[in-house]
């Protein structure tokens, strides 16, 4: 006849020498087995493959058992509980993982086979997740947009405001009559002069109704004339659109 209770006994033993701290009795009330046998607790952490390292994994559960009168010829009672970092499904899903194997290893002690199978399932569990995060890391770098094209500098923004200005002027200069282009200098009014005079107003109207191609307007601030460097280039453009038309007129005379 088998000796079940000499059998448990020495398992218990064996276990205490191998888990040490993570193993522990505790009361059958706290156990949440329904028996009133000896219960104990074991400590389940996932087992990193660098056992020297770190653990990056933090999941820790308690694994819950106590023999039944004919340990190890049937299972012995099984229950989980999460420590840290173990949701109520994951926990569901390893009990019936364990009660499983615990059918398929009957005969032998097997507590210490069902704890290295939790602390596997939990290294491949949460490992998961790692990976998940790692992946989701991987693609948010891949979603930074790199910038293209010259890069701004004091000297590229200057070259492009000397453009600017200089296009902004001859743009203006389109939209004052002739008379005022070819007017003799001491009479010729500056940019700012004839925009606060408001004939520009009346200027774009009519060159609004006589546009072909039906452009937009171009409107103008005050302040496009405030900066002394535009209103030089404007005087300096039509100071040349002077010029030539009193070379013209000279020749046709």
């Amino acid at each position: 006849m088998t000796d079940y209770k000499q059998e448990q006994e020495m398992e218990i033993e064996a276990l205490e020498a191998i888990l040490m701290d993570e193993f522990k009795e505790i009361h059958s009330g706290e156990s949440g087995l329904s028996t009133s046998n000896r219960c104990f607790q074991i400590k389940v952490v996932a087992q990193d493959d660098d056992e020297d390292g770190p653990i990056t994994n933090p999941a820790q559960l308690a694994l819950i058992f106590s023999h039944t009168e004919t340990y190890p010829d049937e299972p012995p009672l099984l229950n989980l509980k999460s420590l840290q970092g173990i949701s109520a499904e994951d926990l569901r899903i390893l009990k019936e993982k364990l009660q499983q194997e615990a059918s398929e290893n009957l005969g032998m002690a097997m507590i210490y086979t069902l704890v290295t199978s939790a602390k596997e399932w939990l290294a491949d569990r949460f490992s998961q997740d790692d990976v998940g995060s790692t992946e989701a890391e991987e693609a948010a770098k891949d979603d930074v947009v790199i910038p293209h094209g010259e890069p701004v500098t004091v000297e590229t923004f200057l070259a492009w405001r000397e453009r600017f200005e200089a296009e902004l002027a001859l743009e203006l200069a389109k939209l004052m009559p002739e008379s005022v282009l070819t007017a003799p200098k001491e009479k010729k009014l500056s940019g700012r002069q004839w925009f606060e005079s408001g004939r520009v107003k009346g200027v774009a109207a009519v060159a609004e109704e006589s546009d072909v191609e039906d452009e937009e307007d171009i409107d103008f601030d005050e302040d496009d004339f405030e900066d002394d460097e535009e209103e030089d280039m404007l005087e300096h453009y039509l100071a040349e659109k002077s010029d030539l038309s009193t070379h013209s007129s000279m020749r046709a005379s």
